[in-house]
């Protein structure tokens, strides 16, 4: 017999996964700003239902819900980025036998390589993802005069989606699939199944994990992997994995820590050398092919990309929220000041039995503090929130998607900073309520 709470939760799995459907259409007369707010408010709701359905129920709800989550990503071509259209053209160049870090996309060396999906003509030319080469021809690949961004796994990533159709919808059905494995990796990992729905029914999947098709996914599969192996005590595969997830997105390595939680208030045991030495040594030996191939190129466009985004000193457009009380030299110590002591508290006094913890602690104050506009960074945040459970740090992926459809100064400051404090009230407030309950508790004996 099915328990009458289920068919309330798949209701609402039904209007959430309709709304997001709608999102990704864009037919409908509604802003993206409002889509998004109903988006996130149908979450809430199926999300809470859930946590009444039995548990036996749980797992096979979870897991369908996140493959219809995933699905609707895949209705229109990307809306928001066109970072898919650099991963579609970098897995073509592999596959002719050519390193991606060895031409820009407008050399006319790789002229062989172009088709109409990324170099479009006539009407095909018209919209907001179309870039000019230096010699005026029209393409989709943003930023077509410098080389990619992109680590190795990630490019490894992109040859091995090519084949699928070798065009964006090949990327993202590869982004469907990822988002899809990361969820059934969440509910075996996991403690308390139901929280693997904060990541499959997350509406950022729909549209950062598929439709934009974002390889911070990839990332974020491996990194919930290698915190798994962490966990069970196969250091040698947990270093792999993680390192491979720095590789993949880079973003990653601010996991690491989690994974070496309490190192400090222990001596340091062959584990820890383990799982420390595997992760250096993958990230590295996922350089030396292309290394061996391009030599120093493999850096690509990565400081160039940094000082566009505003992290070169002198050149600060990001630490928003450090802004307030802090003059613009003194940002980027100040940050790495605040990150490095939080990397130390998870060191000394983190769970290893919970890695996850310390990795979304050191991850989303890393996020809280560089304020970027890029809501798909905070994939990584969404992951370990399921696994952690504190549901709070949604706040800064939420915080990073107002930010892109804003823009400016003053929002960046706005809404990470409702971010930083909801991530510092809602544990209070459960602090608060822990306690009276236990009062209550007590006083009933």
């Amino acid at each position: 017999m099915i328990s009458r709470t289920v068919p309330p939760c798949l209701l609402a799995l039904a209007a959430l996964v309709t709304a997001l459907a709608l999102t990704v259409d864009r037919s409908a007369a509604l802003p993206l700003a409002g889509w998004y707010v109903l988006d996130v408010a149908l979450f809430a709701v199926a999300v809470l239902l859930l946590r009444k359905v039995p548990g036996g129920a749980v797992v096979p709800l979870v897991l369908a819900g996140s493959v219809a989550v995933a699905a609707v990503g895949l209705l229109a071509p990307p809306r928001t980025s066109d970072d898919a259209y650099r991963y579609v053209w970098d897995g073509r160049v592999q596959a002719a036998g050519i390193s991606p870090y060895a031409h820009t996309p407008d050399d006319p060396a790789l002229a062989r390589l172009r088709d109409p999906g990324l170099f479009p003509v006539g009407d095909g030319c018209a919209g907001w993802d179309e870039r000019r080469t230096t010699a005026g021809d029209c393409t989709r690949i943003n930023r077509p005069a410098v080389h990619t961004v992109y680590p190795p796994v990630a490019q490894a990533w992109f040859l091995a989606v090519h084949p699928f159709g070798g065009g964006v919808r090949g990327v993202q059905a590869g982004g469907a699939v990822l988002a899809v494995a990361t969820t059934w990796l969440l509910l075996a990992v996991g403690r308390e199944k139901w929280r693997a729905a904060l990541w499959g029914w997350f509406p950022g999947l729909t549209v950062w994990a598929v439709n934009d098709a974002h390889v911070d996914t990839l990332g974020v599969l491996l990194t919930v992997a290698g915190l798994g192996c962490a966990v069970r005590g196969r250091a040698v595969r947990s270093g792999l994995l993680l390192g491979g997830a720095v590789a993949a997105k880079l973003l990653p390595a601010l996991a690491l820590p989690g994974a070496l939680s309490g190192l400090l208030a222990r001596r340091p045991d062959r584990n820890d050398v383990l799982l420390l030495g595997s992760a250096l040594g993958a990230f590295a030996l996922s350089y030396l092919p292309y290394v061996l191939a391009s030599g120093t190129s493999v850096l690509g466009y990565l400081p160039g990309y940094l000082r566009e985004e505003g992290y070169e000193q002198g050149h600060i457009d990001r630490f928003g929220l450090l802004r307030l009380v802090l003059p613009d030299r003194l940002l980027p110590w100040a940050a790495a000041l605040v990150l490095a002591a939080v990397v130390a508290a998870v060191l000394r006094r983190g769970d290893p039995r919970r890695p996850w913890s310390g990795a979304l602690l050191v991850t989303g104050t890393a996020l809280l503090l560089v304020a970027p506009s890029y809501p798909w960074y905070g994939l990584l945040v969404v992951a370990m929130v399921a696994l952690d459970g504190r549901w709070e740090w949604l706040a800064v992926p939420a915080a990073g998607q107002a930010l892109y459809l804003t823009g400016g100064q003053e929002a960046q400051q706005l809404s990470y900073g409702t971010a930083l404090c909801v991530v510092l009230l809602v544990p209070l407030l459960r602090q608060r309520r822990t306690g009276r309950a236990a009062v209550a508790v007590g006083a009933e004996k």
